[in-house]
């Protein structure tokens, strides 16, 4: 999957041929990746396939999840000028993006990780890049959410607007999906929250619940289901995670995570 991934991002660059391998013949040459801003890094495994396809060499002198300072080098390439210059704009497109994400990942992870929650990612991906986007929040600190429809069942407001009865669908589900699927089911009362404990979810996502009325939740569910997971969701900032980690809730998913990452700069210099 990622080797068809690379092999099609590179296409999409470089078209039915790179004009400037026309005009100048090819010789050896290296060149180093730059930071020009501050980041944590993801991305190379998505280089390193690259690399093995063409051809080139990647020296790394960070790994996917550390941090960089805007000036260091970030890796060493050396290989055909012809193939070091057609790949630079999908190197960087790749690392970019990935680190992008992992940076602002990575400010959600440091303020939740003193209090023990996870930090979630979700389905709001870009089309077709759902598994590069989710690697990446993974670099950042992130535990992925489902990646498909096929990990859990998930029961938001439109699937609930179908069922009729809750307690016989659950009965049913349990029959019908995989033995170690888990339930979830998005609550976005206190009052639907205890019912859909008691219906058996084996989590419970409390949606666009403010951090007071999440506490009414963790606090009820300890006392009366503490088998059952508690996820927040729903308009969770930087500036306002915090206040939810306090709750003792045991997972807070964003989508911001990927959907508002700005990139990063990097750059490919030659020797």
């Amino acid at each position: 999957m990622i080797e068809a991934f690379v092999r099609a991002v590179l296409a999409e660059d470089v078209g039915r041929g790179d004009l400037y391998a026309l005009v100048l013949p090819a010789a050896p040459a290296s060149a180093r990746i730059v930071a020009k801003s501050d980041g944590v890094l993801a991305g190379r495994l998505y280089a390193d396939t690259l690399a093995a396809i063409e051809g080139f060499e990647i020296a790394w002198e960070r790994r996917d999840g550390e941090r960089f300072k805007t000036g260091e080098v970030i890796a060493r390439l050396s290989g055909s000028s012809h193939t070091l210059l057609r790949c630079e704009r999908t190197v960087l497109n790749m690392v970019l993006h990935a680190s992008s994400i992992a940076t602002l990942t990575r400010k959600f992870a440091d303020i939740v990780a003193p209090y023990g929650t996870k930090l979630l990612d979700t389905r709001k991906t870009r089309p077709m890049l759902r598994v590069f986007e989710k690697y990446a929040t993974r670099q950042g600190g992130a535990v992925n959410h489902r990646l498909g429809l096929d990990d859990s069942l998930m029961l938001k407001d439109t699937h609930l607007r179908t069922i009729g009865d809750l307690g016989a669908f659950m009965a049913e589900a349990r029959k019908q999906i995989p033995f170690t699927a888990k339930i979830e089911i998005e609550a976005e009362t206190f009052e639907q929250a205890q019912q859909f404990m008691a219906a058996g979810a084996d989590i419970v996502m409390c949606d666009n619940m403010t951090p007071e009325q999440l506490a009414e939740v963790v606090a009820y569910k300890r006392e009366y289901h503490p088998a059952v997971l508690l996820e927040a969701s729903g308009n969770i900032s930087l500036d306002t995670i915090e206040r939810y980690a306090q709750t003792g809730v045991d997972a807070i998913s964003s989508g911001s995570l990927i959907h508002q990452a700005n990139w990063i700069d990097l750059s490919m210099k030659m020797d």
